[in-house]
């Protein structure tokens, strides 16, 4: 069977350049790249002093003392990539990914345009000579295997198999990649265990793994060393599937002269909004969260992520821009600065038909956002409120009004209550349904009468057996505490809070216990410098 014949570029030491880009060492800094404390890859600086793939951090210093260690980083191996693989789309539409720094081709598109594969080929190294990759290497043959191993391969020299141009491009004649593949160790095709069983039986080349038997390959070692062998004898299965370019949703408008009122800029950024939307409409998705960056003619960028409890419409992304001035005091009596540019750009999209109505409608949840929606709209962002639990200890501390439409992360260094890392000495369990915004004067005592006490081990002195509750939880006057003893019939507890221990003066330790009286009724209670009171109420 013809193979597709497949152009690859390759990109020689490119997670190197990647992280070279990040940082301000010189060119000529040996550098390695670290992966499982092993080099993952290496700059040729740090190659002629002997440090090779795969060894150690520690024998990789030892061969080269000045080394700068850096982590690899896939994500910016990728990210590097992408302005690259941009241009060669300009070049030759159908560009795929092998892996960062090395992508493949199909080769009848461009040989059509370009005349010739050679001809094809240069010009992609054309460009990426130009985009700052001298040492680039293109290979021509049948698969994408095939030319990879032609792209890394030196030159064979006069009678060799394939073609080098000084330009550092090899093309395989076609039918001829078996030849061209057979010299190539075995570990190009198999992985280290596979290798390594394949050299104890004495093959040690494509070569002599493409002479067995493909059925008895399969049969003796199963489906990965089938498809080794079908690589080895330039039968290679695999195509050329190109990427699909990730849709840009990033919709801007500049103005020009620049806009200091803000109901002309409402009116203005209208139809930036609605192409905003649509342009998600056509991808059958919605934003749920968008970040809007603001630029003023006075070099303010201001930037803000606001997130919607369903999907951003047009009018909703106007009323974000006008509340986002609102909260740098900037729209209160005109803008202090006129505004020059607005970009908005979808942080969490997500597909149409998890927000679409159901067959009658979403009834009271739909009407309540409606309404909601559009008080805020009236009072500002900060106007309409919901509850949210957020992280800490005490439980006063957990409870959090936010924004309608925001999500309850509450302030920076405060976890939400969707956070699983527990807080230390926060309570756990079921919360209780009444929170005492201040804690409330209780009595608890022991058999003998004597207020119930903790030792310095916080262990109690004692067990809780009469409870007197607080004055207004039992219809009394707010904070006294007059109320009939009650028994208690079960607790749990102490449970100690040491908050600002290293801080003498406004270090504080509360003991916290729970109890259920004779009449059910069961409660938070804490111990702090001023005796027992009541945190909450189980009810």
């Amino acid at each position: 069977m013809n193979r597709e014949r497949t152009i690859v570029l390759w990109c020689p030491d490119w997670p190197v350049r990647a992280a070279r880009s990040a940082t301000d060492l010189p060119a000529d800094t040996p550098m390695a790249l670290i992966d499982h404390r092993m080099v993952f890859a290496c700059s040729p600086e740090a190659r002629r002093l002997g440090v090779r793939r795969g060894l150690t951090v520690r024998e990789a210093q030892f061969r080269c003392t000045d080394l700068i260690v850096l982590p690899y980083d896939p994500a910016l191996d990728r990210r590097a990539f992408e302005p690259v693989l941009d241009g060669l789309e300009d070049i030759a539409p159908g560009v795929a990914v092998l892996r960062p720094g090395t992508c493949a081709i199909r080769a009848r598109g461009p040989v059509r345009y370009y005349g010739s594969e050679a001809a094809a080929a240069r010009a992609m190294l054309d460009y990426l000579h130009g985009a700052g990759l001298p040492e680039a290497r293109a290979g021509i043959a049948d698969g994408p295997f095939a030319a990879e191993q032609a792209a890394r391969a030196p030159a064979t020299g006069p009678g060799g198999v394939g073609s080098e141009s000084p330009d550092r491009v090899r093309i395989v004649p076609s039918g001829e990649s078996a030849a061209f593949l057979a010299p190539l160790p075995v570990s190009a095709v198999a992985d280290a265990g596979l290798g390594t069983l394949l050299a104890r039986l004495g093959v040690h080349t494509l070569g002599q793994l493409a002479a067995l038997p493909a059925l008895d390959v399969h049969r003796r070692f199963g489906a990965a060393a089938a498809q080794a062998h079908a690589r080895a004898a330039g039968r290679e299965h695999e195509e050329v599937v190109p990427r699909t370019p990730t849709p840009v949703f990033d919709r801007g408008q500049e103005f020009e002269p620049a806009l200091d009122r803000i109901d002309q800029l409402a009116f203005a950024l209208r139809s930036t909004a609605d192409t905003f939307v649509l342009a998600l409409r056509e991808q059958t998705l919605v934003c749920t969260a968008v970040s809007i960056l603001v630029s003023t003619e006075d070099g303010l960028l201001t930037e803000r992520t606001w997130r919607h409890p369903r999907w951003f419409t047009a009018s909703d992304l106007i009323d974000r821009v006008r509340w986002q001035l609102q909260g740098e005091g900037r729209a209160d009596s005109g803008l202090a600065a006129g505004v020059i540019r607005v970009t908005f750009s979808p942080d969490r999209v997500d597909a149409v038909a998890n927000h679409e109505d159901g067959l009658w409608g979403t009834g009271p949840d739909e009407r309540i956002h409606h309404a909601l929606t559009r008080v805020q709209g009236l009072v500002g962002h900060a106007g309409v409120v919901t509850a949210a639990i957020s992280g800490g200890r005490m439980l006063a501390d957990r409870q959090l009004w936010v924004p309608w439409g925001d999500d309850g992360a509450g302030p920076p260094g405060r976890a939400s209550g969707g956070d699983a890392r527990p807080w230390s000495g926060s309570l756990g369990g079921l919360l209780p349904a009444t929170v005492y915004r201040e804690r409330r004067p209780v009595t608890l005592v022991t058999d003998d009468g004597h207020a119930l006490r903790v030792d310095d081990r916080g262990a109690l002195v004692g067990e809780p057996a009469r409870f007197s509750p607080p004055r207004s939880a039992a219809g009394g006057t707010e904070g006294s505490t007059g109320t009939e003893p009650r028994t208690v019939v079960a607790w749990a507890g102490p449970w100690p809070v040491l908050e600002r221990w290293w801080d003498t003066p406004a270090g504080r330790t509360v003991q916290r216990v729970q109890i259920v009286e004779e009449h059910g009724s069961a409660w938070l209670l804490a111990l702090d410098g001023d005796g027992w009171r009541a945190e909450a109420r189980y009810d």
